[in-house]
């Protein structure tokens, strides 16, 4: 079985997330869908008060920030010892069908922690999220030097050096879909609650990447409308240059062993 997570803060409800709700209310191995709403009033949309015994509507009162809140729903899978855990954005379309698939493969290959599939944009190109453990440099010379300088490096940092037709055990892969087996997440301890959001994806992966899989898989491919808000906000900037920092005096600046042996696989 499978229960779905999605963080939620003013959602836009017509055209984003009732669409999305409707199709993973499809999904055959769902036990249950959360919408986490971190809006600092209750903006609940009349039709997402579904009469569905498989959706749970959870009003935060105040923003907890994107791990936080969705270690509320992780809790409760592992309570009730559900099998996977599928952590996404509410920006995110995907086909019913192709989650169970992903769940059927993930229950028949136990040794996988964790999965995400090829993510594209809306005009069909490849989004990159699948990635090695960062340094300083990775996350901003990427934001603050010339494209031209980072080029390189970006190509190393983002897998693109490797065959993105096959997967990859990744050390970092996006918490814009995390398709999480709740044993490993329990093992892994949970989204670090320190972080408000941003390096959240990437501490959980690494943890569960020291005893599991955790797989690109490009056999199942979704879309997603990628805001990068911290490029075009700086409000949203300067949260993910405090929080990066949070995770960088977490595992290390320069010297991190375990980010250089990651790497180096």
């Amino acid at each position: 079985m499978l229960n779905i997570s999605i963080v939620l803060y003013h959602p836009n409800w017509e055209e984003e997330v009732l669409p999305l709700v409707e199709e993973l209310l499809r999904v055959k191995a769902l036990r249950k869908i959360y919408l986490l709403d971190n809006s600092e009033d209750r903006e609940v949309h009349p039709k997402s008060e579904i009469k569905h015994a498989k959706l749970r509507y959870m009003h935060m009162a105040e923003n907890l920030g994107y791990g936080r809140a969705h270690n509320v729903a992780l809790r409760e899978s592992a309570y009730y010892k559900t099998d996977l855990h599928l952590v996404m954005n509410s920006d995110i379309r995907v086909k019913a069908e192709d989650i169970d698939a992903m769940h059927d493969w993930m229950m028949a290959n136990p040794q996988v922690g964790q999965l995400m599939p090829k993510v594209v944009n809306t005009d069909g190109s490849q989004q990159f999220l699948a990635k090695r453990l960062p340094t300083p440099l990775d996350v901003f010379g990427r934001r603050f030097l010339p494209a031209r300088w980072m080029e390189r490096r970006n190509k190393r940092y983002e897998l693109r050096d490797l065959d993105l037709t096959r997967p990859i055990n990744a050390p970092y892969l996006s918490g814009c879909f995390m398709l999480l087996r709740t044993t490993a997440v329990v093992e892994a301890g949970l989204f670090d609650e320190r972080y408000f959001m941003y390096p959240e994806d990437i501490d959980l992966t690494r943890t569960i990447h020291r005893n599991w899989l955790t797989l690109y898989y490009p056999e199942w491919t979704i879309t997603h409308a990628h805001a990068q808000a911290s490029y075009k906000n700086k409000h949203m900037l300067r949260i993910h240059i405090r929080n990066m920092c949070r995770y960088f005096n977490k595992w290390g600046w320069f010297f991190d062993r375990e980010r250089h042996t990651f790497n180096s696989l």
